[in-house]
């Protein structure tokens, strides 16, 4: 037989630790993922298969968070990747990676913080996976985006926004650097 405090058997070890039935946890994570839009165009093929100049390749991407309801946001990577070389265009990706994001009992700067710095960094590995199959489809090798720093990205946004709103209002911007 089990002993009164054992924790096979009483997993409340605490009985005063009781909550009180209200789902009050923060919590957040990826409720769905989908390619909301892709475009693919290899517009000089099959010529281009014979240019010899080295293409330049050209990557930009950009991420929005929408309100879906008051517990969940879609947030978009947007991806777009142009290579051309001398001859002319080789190929154009634009990529749309879409994410469902459940959120609740966050703060504020949390969800902030996790609609743009954490939930595209949990995207990323799919959008980069589209990207590539979409190069190689297009009879090229695989563009494989090298790893993206969204915490470090997110960070720089906010130092920055911090110094352009301080300039704004004339005041010194904090100091930056690392900790």
């Amino acid at each position: 037989m089990a002993d009164e405090a054992d924790v096979l058997t009483d997993l409340n070890m605490d009985p005063e630790a009781l909550g009180n039935g209200a789902d009050n946890q923060p919590v957040a994570g990826i409720i769905s993922q989908y390619v909301k839009d892709l475009s693919v165009e290899n517009p000089n093929a099959p010529a281009c298969f014979q240019w010899q100049s080295a293409p330049n390749i050209d990557l930009q991407f950009n991420i929005a968070a929408e309100p879906v309801s008051e517990e969940v946001s879609e947030v978009e990577l947007k991806i777009k990747l142009t290579a051309k070389a001398d001859e002319g265009d080789l190929y154009l990706v634009e990529l749309a990676y879409c994410g469902l994001i459940g959120m609740r009992n966050l703060p504020d700067e949390h969800a902030h913080a996790f609609l743009y710095a954490e939930a595209p960094r949990i995207l990323f590995p799919f959008a980069r996976r589209v990207i590539a199959d979409a190069t190689r489809d297009l009879g090229f090798q695989p563009m494989m985006i090298d790893p993206i720093d969204f915490n470090g990205l997110y960070l720089q946004q906010l130092q920055r926004k911090a110094e352009e709103e301080a300039a704004a209002a004339g005041r010194t911007p904090p100091p930056s650097g690392e900790a």
